[in-house]
């Protein structure tokens, strides 16, 4: 367990140091030993090499088990803000998305950033902005689609009958253009 636990407190974030509620629990369980072993006797630099931490940090933690107990090094949940929906109400959402614009009364099939903005408003009484809208739906594994803008009456058959025999003609070949001067100046005028 010690070498997992060096390998995740000292992680950066480029190398992935950004955890997950487990990664957070696992990190609280090393504080709670940390704490253990302050209340045993024993120094932050002891600590920090049986824990395979920073010493800052093992004098970090200690500042706070002396001033709170080991209360005081447990987790307080994900850093930022607070959401402002709960599961329950991302639960209602997201079956409220698969029913279709339409069953939110919207003509066409597209969830824009700024209907489902309009839906959690209209839905919950919250307003979230556009981004928080994209970081939401990203969360939720929602990606950004664009929409194949087709002619309702295009004949895919009268399409590529086209393309195999009337382009050809239309097109011509290479060989048949006359070839023109790169260069600018006129032909004669010396």
């Amino acid at each position: 367990m010690c070498g997992l636990v060096g390998s995740i407190v000292g992680m950066r974030y480029a190398d992935g140091g950004g955890v997950d509620q487990a990664g957070r629990d696992r990190r609280e369980q090393v504080r709670g030993r940390a704490a253990a072993m302050f209340a045993d006797g024993l120094s932050a630099p002891q600590v920090a090499a049986v824990l395979e931490v920073s010493t800052k940090a093992a004098y970090t933690w200690r500042r706070a088990w002396a001033a709170g107990g080991a209360d005081a090094l447990a987790s307080k949940g994900p850093p930022g803000r607070a959401r402002k929906l709960s599961a329950d109400q991302v639960e209602r959402l997201v079956a409220r998305l698969d029913e279709g614009p339409a069953a939110a009364g919207y003509d066409d099939q597209r969830w824009t950033l700024a209907r489902v903005a309009k839906l959690i408003s209209t839905m919950f009484h919250q307003t979230l902005s556009v981004q928080a809208v994209s970081v939401l739906l990203h969360r939720l594994g929602w990606t950004p689609q664009v929409p194949a803008h087709r002619a309702a009456e295009r004949d895919e058959d009268q399409i590529v009958h086209w393309r195999r025999h009337q382009w050809p003609a239309v097109k011509g070949s290479r060989a048949g253009w006359a070839r023109g001067s790169s260069s600018p100046t006129r032909v004669g005028t010396r």
